[in-house]
């Protein structure tokens, strides 16, 4: 039997603001999926330490501080540097479309803007993971 999907949930940087990371974790719970919610202001560092430790399938991070520029592309550094290759990386918050393409262009898999359904974002999830384990 294949154990169940697992996503790590962050916020990253400075952002104290996590109700909406909370309501994905619960909602990604509800799809079944297991979820570690690490809290606020989490370093790219210990996302990843934490990352490796639950030997999770996806690290979502939730921002909202408009340092997304910044973090994730560090984010996706040490998630190369540490050959976390096989998990899937999502980002939501208030991302700009063109920085939402940049991020992608950068490696990441899935930007979500606030309104994004939690069907979208869990099938998304099943299908990259389903993927990546083949």
């Amino acid at each position: 039997m294949e154990r169940p999907i697992k996503v790590l949930i962050a916020k990253v940087g400075l952002d104290g603001h996590d109700r909406g990371a909370k309501v994905i974790a619960r909602g990604l719970k509800d799809q079944g999926m297991e979820v570690v919610y690490t809290g606020l202001r989490q370093t790219p560092e210990k996302i990843v330490r934490t990352a490796i430790q639950e030997d999770v399938d996806v690290i979502g991070i939730s921002i909202l501080s408009g340092s997304h520029m910044e973090l994730i592309p560090n984010l996706l550094n040490k998630i190369k540097e540490n050959g976390l290759s096989n998990v899937i990386v999502i980002v939501g918050g208030i991302i700009p479309k063109e920085d939402a393409q940049t991020l992608i262009k950068m490696g990441v898999d899935a930007v979500y803007p606030p309104g994004s359904s939690m069907k979208e974002i869990a099938d998304f999830i099943r299908k990259a993971v389903s993927e990546k384990r083949r």
